[in-house]
């Protein structure tokens, strides 16, 4: 066979190829939504299997966290995970909220419920290989600890009214 006609055999081919790559692309981009290109790379990232946390930003917000900046601490998070996929990230940003909207005479139930849906993101990223936190100054130690104890903060229940509950530490 000459070159030529080798040539002329792949090129509809590769044609098609390339529609249907670009085809795909073009759905994928419609379906999922970005609202930047940051949002699409860090998409294509997990799409890949090559995502991974900014470690110096999750550091950043560890230390804010410790000395209760945990709106600070957050923002330091979302910046380190932005796709919400990894279950650390995401266990320190449930607990920021339980630890923000915890007070001995009632808990803030809009904090609450936003750690409620951390701690689940939290857990959803560690059901494959259940992760548990080495930190020693946390009490509660996986996500579905903090889950159980989030959800138990948003119930009224007759408890909820015992003096003695003053006494109660913060986790």
């Amino acid at each position: 066979m000459r070159a030529e006609t080798v040539r002329e055999a792949l090129l509809p081919g590769a044609g098609l190829v390339l529609t249907l790559a670009y085809g795909s692309f073009v759905a994928w981009v419609y379906a999922t939504r970005p609202q930047s290109f940051a949002e699409v790379t860090t998409m294509a990232q997990v799409a890949a299997g090559v995502y991974r946390v900014d470690d110096a930003r999750f550091a950043s917000g560890l230390e804010l966290f410790r000395r209760d900046a945990f709106p600070a601490a957050r923002d330091e998070w979302a910046r380190a995970d932005p796709a919400q996929r990894d279950a650390r990230t995401q266990f320190y940003v449930a607990y920021s909220f339980y630890r923000q909207g915890w007070g001995r005479f009632h808990h803030d139930d809009a904090l609450y419920r936003q750690g409620l849906a951390a701690a689940e993101r939290a857990q959803q990223a560690s059901a494959e290989a259940p992760w548990t936190s080495d930190d020693p100054n946390l009490l509660i130690r996986t996500p579905s600890e903090l889950k159980a104890e989030i959800e138990r903060g948003l119930r009224t229940e007759l408890e909820d009214f015992n003096p003695l509950r003053l006494m109660e530490p913060r986790k």
